[in-house]
C-alpha cells in the first residue's frame, strides 16, 4: 500500500513550525497524486493552505493515532519521525509527569527539575529481577537489565550517560550506582557499596561547580568501574576522569561559581580546625568573587562540608590529609588575591610582606622570597647559557593562575588516585559494570579547546553508538532469518577524521605547538591551506580568518582559533613547581613527585581543562624513557589517547545509553522548551536511533500477538492451527505489496506506516461493528422498551377506563339522587318561602291597604278643602281678572271702535255717496243677525244648565258646612284636651330629663364601678397569665434541665463508651504495633544470631584449614538456631561455657555483640510490657470466673444432684465392704490354717499376702483418691438443670439399694458414710460461702476505693481546667506519676505476697513429703513377729482395676539426643509424619517434660526444652526452604506452647480441661518463661514461613494477577516497542491465576494436614492475600500498559477468584479480603468515569483505601488501549488533586510489600487426651515407655 493513501479527508499531520517546532493539523480534503497544495486546518480552528515542495514534493509527517501517544518505547510508534518523537515525550513529561522514556536501546531521560519519589528503597526492589520491557521505563531497569546480562552472559556492561550540562547526567549516574549497590551487596565486611556511593560527594565537591544552566553542573566526565566478584556482590570500583574544567578555578562568568569545596571551606571557617587556614567569606577572595553569586538557593554549604568530611573518612582518607587538602585548596584561594605592581612595561613586582602571599606561602610550607621572585620573573636557558628575565604583570598576573590551576589539578588527580585506592579491593575481580557520566554536545557564541575535545568526544561515542544500533538491528534480521540489506545510516567516521587522522586538526595543533614561533594564526591558515575545499565537513567562516567550522553530526559549530595553542600546551614555569616540591609540607611535595613538565620557550598562559586520569585501562610496561616522551605530550594528544582507551573499554563490554534531555534554560519544573529538546534530541542520537530503525522494518510482532491484534479481521474459516500460516494469509489479502513486510522466524517485520494502515483498518471494522452492534442493540433496547411501554400503557389504559367508568357511573347515580334531594328540598325551601312571603304580603297589603285609604282619605279631605279654597280663590282672581279684562275689553273696545267708527263713518259717508255699498251691508247684516240669534239661545240654554248645578252646588255647600262646623267644634274639644296633654307632657318631661339626670349619674357611677372591676379583673387576669406563664416557663426550664441532664448523662455515657472503645482501639493499635516492633527485634535478633553462628563457622573452617581463604556463606542465608533460649533458671556454671564461647565472637565483632545487647535489653523490656499485660488479662479473666462460679453457687441445689451423689457414695462403699470382708476372710484363713514362727520371716507367703495386700490397698487408696477428685469436680461443675424424671428415677434407685441392704453392719456403715458426706458437703459449703462473702466483702472494697478514686479524679479535673495550660499539663503528669508510682508499689507487695506464699507451700510439700515417708517405714516396722503364723499361705487373687497411663513418657538422660534426633532432626513431614496425629511430636516432648516434672528433676526439665528448641531451629537452618518442613514445626512448635499453657495449672487455661486432663498438670516447675521462648521461637518460624510462601508466589504474582488474560478477549494487544513486554497470552510455563490458586490450596491442604490453628491458618492468609495484593498494586503503579480499563476489568475477576476461594475455604472472617482493598479500588479507578466534578467526588469517596500519590499515579498512566476509550484531562486530575490535599495520608507511593503483620497465638486447648496416645514404631522411639 503506497503511503499517500493514508493521506484522506481528517487524516492528521505535522507541520513545522517556527516557535513550536511542528504543530498538528487535519486534511481537509484527501490528497490525490501530483497535487501541490494541502488544504489543512490547525487544530486552532484555523485554516491553511500547505504548499508540497516541487523539488521533492515530500508530504508532510502523518501523526500517530491517540492510541499510541505517551508510549514507554519511542519505537512503538507506527510513525516514526522527530515530530512523533517529541510530541511522545512532551506528553509523557507534561501531562503524565514521567520523565523517562524507552527509544529501543536508549532510555531518554528529562530533567524535572524537582524531587520525584520514585527512587526509594520500595522501587529499587520493585525494578529488582523484572524484564527491563515489563516495567516501566527508569534508569532502575536499564541498570537492572545490566546487572542481570553481566550475570548471564558473563560480559561486562557500560552505562554510557551523557546529555548537557544540567540535563541530569550525574543524578542518572549516582541513581544507577545505588542501584547496584542495594540489589547486590558487598562481599565484604567493608561496605563497599557504601564507599562507592560516598565517593559522589566528595567528587561533587571538588569536580562540580554552578553554572547558567546547573546550580550542580559536573565539570569534568568520569568513567567508575563497579567490580564485582563470582557471586555478582560489589568488590570495588575504580574511578576515571577526563577533562577537568580547570580555567573555572582562576575564572568564573557571570552568576556562576567556582568548585563547591571553595565555598564549604569559605562557610566553614569558622571551625576551630580551621583558623590556621585564615579562611573568610567567600566574597573575600578573587577566585570565588568573580561570579557575584556564592550561595546557591536551598544549598547550605556548611551541612555540604560536614558530608564531604564524613565522605572522606569513610573512603580512608584520615583526618590529617583532609587537614593537608584543606590546606592547599587554602593556599590556592590566597594565591589568587596575590596582587603586582608594575615598574615599567617588562617589569612587575610584589609588595614587600604582601599578606596574601605570606599566607599562602605559610600555608605550602615555601619561602616568601623564593616564591615572590619567581612569581614576577622566569628562567630563559639557550644552549650555553641560561637569563632570568623578569616578566610584565600580565605575563605574572597568567603565571599566577596557570600554578593556581596546576596545584589544583594536581591534587584533584591525588584525591581521584586515594578514593580508587580506598575502592581497590583484593579479590579477584571476575567482572564490572561501567558507568560513564560524560559532557554532551555543546555548542554556545564562541567556541574555543574546551568544546572542540568534548564535541571530538561526543563523536566517538556517537560512532560507536552507531555501530551499536547498527549490529543490534543486524543481529534481529539475522536472527529471524529475514535477508539483510544495508541499511544507510549517517556514518561520522569522516569528521573523525577530520580530527584525529594524519594532517588533521589535532595533527596539526600538535605540530603548531613545536615550532618555536607558532601562533593561532599560522595554525588557522595551515588548517584552511590543509582542508579548505578538499574537506566537506570543513568550512571557513566569511567574516574572519581566526576560526573554522566543522560539520558534526549534531549540527554544524563554529570554533574560534584564539587559545588553541596555549591550551594544548598548558604548562607552568619550572622555577615554581621546583619551589613548591622544596616545601615542607610533605602533602604538597607528594603532588608533584613525578612532576616533569615541558618548558615552553614563550610564556605560557595555561587554561581550559585537562586530562586527569589514569591513562590506560591495561597499563604496558613502562619503557626506559617513556616518562619523558610522554611529559611532553599535549593535552590534545593525551585527550586522544585516553580516548581511544574508553572506546576500547566501551567495545569490550556490553553498553546501555541513558540520554539526559534539559526541558528548559530556566530550571523550572515540568516546563517543556520544543526548540531545546530538538536540539538536543538530534544531538543525542536518539533521531538518528530511530532513522535507522525505520530506514528498514522498525515494527515487530510476534506471531502469536499479530493474530491477538488482529483477530477482528479474519473470517472463522481463516483461523487455521497454524498461527504463523494464518498471518501469511491474511496479511497477502489485506498488503498487497509484499516488500512491506518479511515474516521472520518467530516475529512479522513492518516497513513504517504499514501497522498504521493494519491499525487504520482495524479501527474501521471496529468502528463498522461498533455501529452495527449499536444499532441492534439500541434496536433491540427500543423495541424492548416500546414493547414495555406498549403494554404499561394498555394495563394503565384498562384501569383508567375501568376507573373512570366506574367513577361516570357513581356520578350518574349521586347526580340522579342529588336531583332528588335538591327538588324537594327546592320545593320545601320554596313551598317555605311562598307561605312566608304570601303571610308577609298579607299583613303588607292589609297595613298598605290602610295606610293608602287613610292616605287617599287625606288627600280627598286636603282636595276638597282644596278645591274649595281654589274655587273662592279662582272665582275671586276669575272676577277681578274679568273685571280688569272687561274694563281693558271694553276701553280697547271703545278705542277700537272710535277708530272703527271715525273709519266706518268715513267709509259711510263715502258708501252713503254708493248705493250698492249699503246693499252689500245689509246682505251681512242679515247673517249676523241670524247667527246672533242662534248664540242668545245657546246661551239662554247654558244659563239654564248653570243655574241647576249652582243650586245643586248650593244644597251640597249647606251640607257640608254642616259637616264642618261640627268638625270645628270637636277639633276645638280636641284642642283643650291636647293643651291638658301638652301640660302632663311637659310635667312628665321634667321628670323625664330629671330621671335621666339620675340615669346618667348611675351610669356614670356603674361606668366608673365597671372599669375598676375590668380593670381589677385585667390585673387579676395578668396577674394570673403571669403566674401561669412562670408556671410554664418553670416546667420547661425544669423539663429542659432534665433533659440536658439526661442529654449530657447519655452524652457521658456516649462519650465514655466512645472513649473507652477509642482507648482501647488504640491500645490495641499500641500493642500491636508493639507486637510488630517486637517480632522485627526478634527478626533481627535471629538474623544476627545467624551471622554470628556463620561467623563462627567460618572462624572454624579458617582454622581447621591451614591455608588462608575466604569463604563465606550467603548472607541472605536464614537461620534460627540460637544458643540463647532460655529463662532465669540457668545457673551461673551453665551460663560460663556460654560467656567463654561469645568472648571471641565480641572480640571479633564488637558492633554485632553492642547490637545484640541492646536487642536483648529491648526484648527483656518488652517481655515485662507483655507480661503485665497478659497479669491484666488473668486478673480479668479470673473476675469473670469468679463472677460466673458466684452465680452457679447462689442457685438452690437440685436434690437430684445430691442423691445421684449419694447413690454412687453408697455403691462405692458396698464394694469397698465387700473387698474388705473377703480379704479379711482370706487372711484369717491363712493365719488359722497354720501358725509357725517362720510364718513372720521376710518372704514367707502370708507376708507376702500381707505385702501384696498392703500395696494393693495403697494403690486402691490412691484410685479412690483421684476418684474421689473426679466426682468432686463433677460435682461441682454438674449442671442444675435436672429433670424431676431423673430425680424419681434416683430416689427409686436408692430405695431398692437400701431394700437389698440386709445386713444391719452395711446400713449403719452406709449411714455413717452418708453423714462424713453430708459433713464434708456442708463444710465445702461453708467455706465456698466464706470465701463468696470475702470475695463480696473484697469488690465491695474495690467499688469504693474506685468511687473514692473516681471523685479524687473529678476534683482534679476541675482543680486542673482551673489551671493555665502549661500547669495542667504539669499537674496531669504529676498525677499520672504518683499513680503509677502506687500502682508499682502495691504490685510489688503482692509480688512479695505472692513468693512467700509460694515459698510457704514449698516449705509444707517437703514436710508432708518427709511424714509419708516416715509414715511409710513406721508401718512397716509395725508388723510384730507373732502376728504371722508359720504356716503356708496359698496365693490369693485379689480383684482390683486396672492401673490406668498417666500420660507420661519415660526415657534416660542419656537417650535424649537421641530422642531429639529421631524426633526433630531425622522427622521428614513428607514421610513418616503425614500419617500421624496432628502435633504428635508436640504431644510426645511435653509427656517427657511432664515425666521430668514428675521426678521433680529442673536439671532434666532444662536440658530437654533446651535441646527441643535448637533442634528445632537447626532443622529449619536446615530445611528452611521447604514450605511443608516449616509449616510442620510451626504447627508442633505452636502446640508445643498450647500443651505447656493447658497443663500448667493456671487457671485462666484450664477452663476447657476435663478433669483427667486437669490431673496431668505440671506440679513442680513454672515454665511460664520458656512459654515465652517457645512463643518467640513460633514467631521466628512464622515469619520464615512468610519467607518461604512469598518466595513461591512472587512469581506467579504479577503473571497471573495482571499479566493473564483470565477473561480471554477483553484486553487488547498494543502494537510493541523495541522493549518487548511479557506477553499476556498463556504459553507453557506462563503463570496464570489457576496457578496461583492451586498453590494457595496446596499451602491451605499441607498447614491443615499439619494440624495448625485455625486462628493461626487465618493470619497466613491473610498475609499472603496482603503480598498478593501489594506486589499487584504495585507492578500496577510501575506499569503504564495495565492501566487500562480492560485490565480492571480483569483484575476484578481475579481478586473475585480469589475472594470465591475464601468463601470455600471458610475464611471470609480472615481479614484477608480487607488486604486486597487498595488492589480492588485500582482497579474501580480504571473502570469508573472520569470526566465531570462528581465522578471525581465519587473517586475521592470511593478510594479511602489508596493513597492520594496512589490515585493521581494511576490516573495519569491510565493508557486507552482502543481508540473508543479516552484518557483521562490533566484539568480532571488536577481536581482530584484539590479534593484529596487535605487528606493526611502518606506521601509513599508503593505498598510496602515486605511488610509483616504482628502474628498472634490465640490459646487453643486439645481435646486429645494424652494417656491415649500410642507412639508409632516408624518413629524409632522404643528407648521410651508409657507411665
Amino acid at each position: 500500500m503506497a503511503v499517500s493513501e493514508l493521506y484522506t479527508k481528517y487524516a492528521r499531520v505535522w507541520i513545522p513550525d517556527p516557535e513550536e517546532v511542528w504543530k498538528s493539523a487535519e486534511l481537509l480534503k484527501d490528497y490525490k497524486q501530483g497535487d501541490k497544495v494541502i488544504q489543512l486546518r490547525l487544530e486552532e480552528g484555523k485554516e491553511l493552505e500547505y504548499c508540497l515542495d516541487p523539488k521533492t514534493k515530500e508530504l508532510p509527517p502523518l501523526r500517530n493515532p491517540d492510541i499510541l501517544v505517551g508510549e514507554n518505547d519511542l519505537t512503538a510508534l507506527s510513525y516514526l519521525h522527530e515530530p512523533a518523537v517529541l510530541h511522545n515525550l512532551r506528553v509523557r513529561f507534561i501531562d503524565s509527569k514521567l520523565i523517562y522514556t524507552y527509544c529501543g536501546i536508549v532510555l531518554v531521560a528529562i530533567n524535572p527539575y524537582e524531587q520525584l519519589p520514585i527512587y526509594g528503597e520500595d522501587i529499587i526492589n520493585a525494578y529488582s529481577g523484572q524484564n527491563m520491557g515489563d516495567m516501566d521505563p527508569h534508569i532502575f531497569a536499564v541498570a537492572e537489565e545490566a546487572y542481570k546480562q553481566m550475570a548471564r552472559d558473563e560480559r561486562n556492561q557500560s552505562i554510557i550517560v551523557s546529555g548537557e550540562s544540567g540535563a541530569g547526567k550525574t543524578v542518572s549516574a549516582k541513581y544507577a550506582m545505588r542501584y547496584f549497590a542495594t540489589v547486590s551487596g558487598s562481599a565484604s565486611e567493608a561496605n563497599v557499596e557504601e564507599k562507592v556511593l560516598a565517593s559522589n560527594p566528595i567528587m561533587e565537591s571538588i569536580g562540580n561547580a554552578k553554572t547558567t544552566r546547573n546550580d550542580n553542573s559536573s565539570r569534568f566526565g568520569k568513567y567508575i568501574e563497579i567490580g564485582f566478584d563470582k557471586r555478582y556482590r560489589i568488590i570495588g570500583a575504580n574511578m576515571r576522569t577526563y577533562l577537568l574544567e580547570k580555567s573555572r578555578v582562576v575564572f568564573q562568568a557571570e552568576e556562576e561559581r567556582n568548585y563547591h569545596i571553595f565555598y564549604q571551606l569559605c562557610a566553614s571557617a569558622a571551625l576551630p580546625e580551621f583558623k590556621t587556614l585564615r579562611l573568610g567569606n567567600a566574597n573575600y577572595f578573587h577566585y570565588t568573587k568573580q561570579g557575584g553569586s556564592p550561595v546557591i538557593d536551598g544549598i547550605d554549604d556548611a551541612k555540604e562540608m560536614v558530608h564531604t568530611r564524613q565522605a572522606c573518612s569513610l573512603l580512608g582518607i584520615n583526618d590529617s590529609h583532609q587537614m593537608g587538602i584543606f590546606r592547599i585548596l587554602a593556599g590556592i584561594l590566597h594565591l589568587g588575591n596575590v596582587g603586582f605592581t608594575s615598574r615599567d612595561a617588562d617589569s612587575c613586582t610584589i609588595p614587600h610582606k604582601h599578606e596574601p602571599l605570606t599566607i599562602f606561602c605559610d600555608l605550602m610550607g615555601v619561602e616568601y622570597q623564593e616564591m615572590s621572585h619567581w612569581l614576577c620573573h622566569r628562567k630563559l636557558a639557550t644552549a650555553s647559557e641560561t637569563y632570568i628575565k623578569p616578566i610584565s604583570k600580565l605575563q605574572a598576573i597568567n603565571a599566577r593562575d596557570a600554578l593556581a590551576k596546576h596545584i589544583y589539578a594536581k591534587l584533584f588527580n591525588w584525591i581521584v588516585d586515594h578514593v580508587n585506592k580506598a575502592l581497590h579491593s583484593t579479590v579477584k575481580q571476575h567482572s564490572f559494570i561501567g558507568v560513564l557520566d560524560i559532557y554532551g554536545f555543546e555548542t554556545f557564541e564562541i567556541n574555543s579547546f574546551e568544546q572542540f575535545c568534548i564535541n571530538y568526544a561526543n563523536e566517538k561515542l556517537q560512532q560507536q553508538f552507531n555501530m551499536h544500533v547498527f549490529k543490534l538491528e543486524q543481529e534481529e534480521y539475522m536472527k529471524e532469518q529475514i535477508p539483510w540489506t544495508l541499511i544507510d545510516f549517517y556514518d561520522n567516521q569522516p569528521c573523525i577524521n577530520l580530527i584525529e587522522a594524519k594532517l588533521g586538526i589535532l595533527d596539526l595543533l600538535d605540530e603548531e605547538c613545536k615550532m618555536p614561533k607558532g601562533s593561532d594564526d599560522s595554525w588557522a591558515q595551515k588548517l584552511y591551506n590543509t582542508h579548505l575545499k578538499k574537506c566537506a565537513l570543513f568550512e571557513k567562516p566569511r567574516m574572519s580568518n581566526k576560526a573554522f567550522i566543522i560539520q558534526h553530526f549534531a549540527d554544524k559549530v563554529e570554533y574560534q582559533c584564539e587559545g588553541f595553542l596555549e591550551k594544548n600546551k598548558d604548562t607552568v614555569y619550572e622555577e615554581q613547581i621546583k619551589v613548591l616540591k622544596s616545601s615542607k609540607f610533605k602533602m604538597l611535595s607528594e603532588l608533584f613527585q613525578d612532576e616533569e613538565k615541558a618548558l615552553s620557550p614563550t610564556s605560557a598562559t595555561p587554561s581550559g581543562r585537562t586530562l586527569l586520569s589514569r591513562t590506560a585501562v591495561k597499563p604496558a610496561k613502562a619503557k626506559p624513557g617513556q616518562a619523558s616522551k610522554e611529559h611532553k605530550k599535549t593535552v590534545g594528544h593525551q585527550f586522544r589517547n585516553s580516548l581511544h582507551l574508553l572506546m576500547e573499554t566501551l567495545n569490550a563490554t556490553t553498553p546501555h545509553y541513558v540520554r539526559c534531555i534539559k526541558p528548559n534554560d530556566f530550571k523550572f519544573p515540568f516546563t517543556f522548551d520544543e526548540k531545546r529538546a530538538v536540539q538536543q534530541l538530534r544531538a543525542c542520537g536518539v533521531l538518528e536511533t530511530i532513522r535507522i530503525s525505520a530506514a528498514g522494518f522498525p515494527s515487530r510482532w510476534t506471531y502469536q500477538e499479530f493474530f491477538s491484534r488482529y483477530r477482528v479481521l479474519m473470517k472463522q474459516k481463516d483461523v487455521l492451527s497454524d498461527r504463523k500460516q494464518t498471518c501469511k494469509n491474511l496479511l497477502e489479502k489485506l498488503i498487497l505489496d509484499k516488500d512491506k513486510y518479511q515474516f521472520g522466524k518467530t516475529k512479522i517485520f513492518f516497513r513504517a506506516g504499514q501497522v498504521a494502515y493494519l491499525e487504520k483498518i482495524r479501527a474501521d471494522k471496529l468502528r463498522v461493528a461498533c455501529i452495527r452492534i449499536q444499532k441492534t442493540i439500541r434496536g433491540w433496547l427500543m423495541r424492548k422498551k416500546y414493547l414495555r411501554m406498549r403494554k404499561a400503557a394498555i394495563t394503565i389504559q384498562r384501569y383508567v377506563r375501568g376507573y373512570q367508568a366506574r367513577c361516570y357511573a357513581k356520578f350518574l347515580r349521586r347526580t340522579r339522587a342529588a336531583i332528588l334531594i335538591q327538588k324537594f328540598q327546592r320545593m320545601y325551601v320554596v313551598r317555605k318561602r311562598y307561605h312566608l312571603m304570601r303571610a308577609a304580603t298579607i299583613v303588607l297589603q292589609s297595613l298598605l291597604r290602610g295606610y293608602i285609604a287613610r292616605n287617599k282619605y287625606q288627600r280627598m279631605l286636603r282636595e276638597h278643602k282644596a278645591i274649595i279654597i281654589q274655587k273662592h280663590v279662582r272665582g275671586w282672581l276669575a272676577r277681578v281678572r274679568y273685571h280688569r279684562s272687561l274694563k281693558a275689553i271694553v276701553y280697547l273696545q271703545c278705542c277700537y271702535r272710535r277708530m272703527m267708527a271715525k273709519r266706518e263713518l268715513k267709509k259711510l259717508k263715502i258708501e252713503a255717496r254708493s248705493v250698492e255699498r249699503y246693499k252689500k251691508l245689509n246682505i251681512g247684516m242679515e247673517n249676523k243677525i241670524m247667527q246672533l240669534q242662534r248664540k242668545v239661545d245657546e246661551q239662554h240654554k247654558d244659563y239654564k244648565s248653570l243655574l241647576e248645578k249652582l243650586t245643586n252646588l248650593e244644597t251640597t255647600y249647606n251640607t257640608e258646612t254642616e259637616k264642618l262646623r261640627s268638625d270645628v267644634e270637636r277639633l276645638r274639644m280636641s284642642e283643650e284636651e291636647a293643651k291638658n296633654a301638652t301640660n302632663r307632657v311637659n310635667m312628665l318631661q321634667e321628670e323625664i330629663t330629671k330621671l335621666r339626670k339620675e340615669l346618667h349619674q348611675t351610669q356614670s357611677e356603674k361606668k366608673t364601678i365597671e372599669e375598676w372591676a375590668d380593670k381589677y379583673k385585667q390585673e387579676t387576669e395578668q396577674l394570673v397569665s403571669e403566674l401561669k406563664e412562670q408556671n410554664t416557663s418553670l416546667k420547661k426550664e425544669k423539663e429542659e434541665l432534665n433533659r440536658r441532664i439526661h442529654d449530657q448523662a447519655k452524652e457521658m455515657t456516649e462519650t465514655m463508651e466512645k472513649k473507652l472503645v477509642e482507648e482501647t482501639k488504640q491500645l490495641e493499635l499500641d500493642l500491636n504495633d508493639e507486637r510488630l516492633r517486637y517480632q522485627n527485634l526478634l527478626n533481627e535478633f535471629s538474623r544476627l544470631e545467624e551471622r554470628y553462628e556463620d561467623l563462627k563457622d567460618e572462624v572454624n573452617l579458617m582454622v581447621s584449614i591451614p591455608k588462608p581463604g575466604h569463604k563465606r556463606t550467603d548472607s541472605t542465608h536464614s537461620s534460627n538456631e540460637s544458643e540463647y533460649t532460655f529463662s532465669s533458671e540457668i545457673t551461673e556454671t551453665e551460663d560460663l561455657p556460654l560467656r567463654m564461647e561469645q568472648e571471641p565472637s565480641e572480640k571479633k565483632a564488637p558492633l554485632d555483640m553492642s547490637l545484640f545487647l541492646k536487642l536483648q535489653k529491648r526484648v527483656t523490656e518488652l517481655e515485662q510490657e507483655k507480661q503485665s499485660l497478659q497479669d491484666e488479662l488473668d486478673r480479668k479473666e479470673e473476675q469473670a470466673l469468679r463472677t460466673k462460679t458466684r452465680e452457679e453457687e447462689e442457685r438452690p441445689p437440685m436434690r437430684g444432684a445430691e442423691l445421684e451423689y449419694e447413690s454412687l457414695k453408697r455403691q462405692e462403699l458396698e464394694s469397698e465392704n465387700k473387698k474388705l470382708k473377703n480379704e479379711l476372710n482370706e487372711l484369717q484363713k491363712a493365719l488359722l490354717e497354720k501358725s509357725s514362727p517362720v510364718v513372720t520371716a521376710p518372704g514367707a507367703p502370708a507376708y507376702r499376702v500381707l505385702l501384696d495386700q498392703l500395696t494393693s490397698v495403697s494403690e486402691e487408696l490412691d484410685v479412690r483418691k483421684e476418684e474421689v477428685l473426679i466426682l468432686r469436680s463433677q460435682l461441682v461443675s454438674q449442671k442444675e438443670a435436672i429433670q424431676p424424671k431423673n430425680t424419681m428415677t434416683d430416689s427409686t434407685i436408692l430405695l431398692e439399694d437400701v431394700q437389698k441392704m440386709k445386713d444391719k453392719g452395711e446400713i449403719a456403715q452406709a449411714y455413717i458414710g452418708l453423714k462424713e458426706t453430708n459433713r464434708l458437703l456442708e463444710s465445702q459449703l461453708q467455706s465456698q460461702k466464706k470465701s463468696h462473702d470475702n470475695e463480696l466483702e473484697a469488690l465491695r472494697g474495690e467499688i469504693q476505693s474506685l468511687k473514692e478514686e473516681n471523685n479524687r479524679q473529678q476534683q482534679l479535673l476541675a482543680q486542673n481546667l482551673q489551671l493555665p495550660p502549661e500547669a495542667r499539663i504539669e499537674a496531669s503528669l504529676q498525677h499520672e506519676i504518683t499513680r503509677l508510682t502506687n500502682e508499682n508499689l502495691d504490685l510489688m507487695e503482692q509480688l512479695e505476697k505472692q513468693d512467700k506464699t509460694v515459698r510457704k507451700l514449698k516449705k509444707q510439700l517437703k514436710v508432708f513429703a518427709k511424714k509419708i515417708g516416715e509414715l511409710e517405714v513406721g508401718q512397716m516396722e509395725n508388723i510384730s513377729p507373732g502376728q504371722i503364723i508359720d504356716e503356708p499361705i496359698r496365693p490369693v487373687n485379689i480383684p482390683r482395676k486396672e492401673k490406668d497411663f498417666q500420660g507420661m513418657l519415660e526415657y534416660k538422660k542419656d537417650d535424649e539426643p537421641k530422642l531429639v534426633k529421631n524426633l526433630i532432626l531425622d522427622l521428614k513431614p513428607r514421610g513418616v509424619a503425614v500419617n500421624l496425629i496432628p502435633g504428635l511430636p508436640a504431644y510426645i516432648l511435653f509427656m517427657c517434660v511432664r515425666h521430668a516434672d514428675y521426678l521433680n528433676d529442673d536439671q532434666k526439665v532444662r536440658s530437654l526444652l533446651t535441646s527441643t528448641i535448637n533442634g528445632i531451629k537447626k532443622v529449619l537452618k536446615k530445611r528452611g526452604d521447604d514450605f511443608e518442613t516449616v509449616s510442620f514445626w510451626l504447627s508442633n512448635t505452636c502446640r508445643f506452647l498450647h500443651c505447656l499453657k493447658q497443663y500448667s495449672g493456671e487457671e485462666g487455661f484450664m477452663k476447657h480441661n476435663t478433669p483427667r486432663q486437669n490431673e496431668h498438670c505440671l506440679t513442680n516447675f513454672d515454665l511460664a518463661e520458656y512459654r515465652q521462648v517457645l512463643s518467640d521461637l513460633a514467631i521466628q518460624i512464622y515469619q520464615q514461613l512468610v519467607r518461604v510462601l512469598e518466595n513461591i508466589l512472587q512469581p506467579m504474582i504479577v503473571s497471573g494477577m495482571l499479566e493473564h488474560e483470565t477473561i480471554q478477549g477483553v484486553s487488547g494487544v498494543k502494537p510493541p516497542g523495541l522493549r518487548k513486554r511479557t506477553s499476556s497470552i498463556a504459553d507453557e510455563g506462563t503463570y496464570t491465576l489457576d496457578s496461583i490458586i492451586r498453590q494457595l490450596n496446596t499451602f491451605h491442604s499441607v498447614m491443615c494436614q499439619h494440624g495448625m490453628d485455625p486462628e493461626l491458618i487465618k493470619q497466613v492468609v491473610k498475609q499472603t492475600f496482603y503480598i498478593t495484593g501489594a506486589v499487584t498494586l504495585n507492578n500496577l503503579l510501575l506499569r503504564k500498559d495495565m492501566c487500562s480499563w480492560s485490565k480492571g476489568m480483569q483484575i476484578r475477576y481475579n481478586v473475585s477468584q480469589l475472594e470465591e476461594w475464601l468463601r470455600d475455604k471458610n475464611l471470609m472472617n480472615s481479614g484477608a479480603k480487607e488486604t486486597l482493598e487498595p488492589l480492588i479500588q485500582a482497579a474501580q479507578l480504571l473502570q469508573v468515569k472520569k470526566k465531570t466534578d462528581e465522578d471525581a467526588e465519587a473517586i475521592c469517596s470511593m478510594c479511602n483505601a489508596l493513597t492520594t500519590a496512589q490515585i493521581v499515579k494511576v490516573l495519569n498512566l491510565y493508557t486507552p488501549v482502543n481508540e473508543f476509550e479516552e484518557r483521562v484531562s490533566i484539568s480532571f486530575i488536577r481536581t482530584i488533586q484539590m479534593r484529596l490535599r487535605d487528606r493526611k495520608d502518606s506521601p509513599q507511593l508503593l505498598m510496602d510489600a515486605k511488610h509483616i503483620f504482628p502474628v498472634t497465638f490465640p490459646f487453643n486447648p486439645s481435646s486429645l487426651a494424652l494417656e491415649t496416645i500410642q507412639i508409632p514404631a516408624s518413629l524409632g522411639l522404643a528407648f521410651i515407655s508409657r507411665v
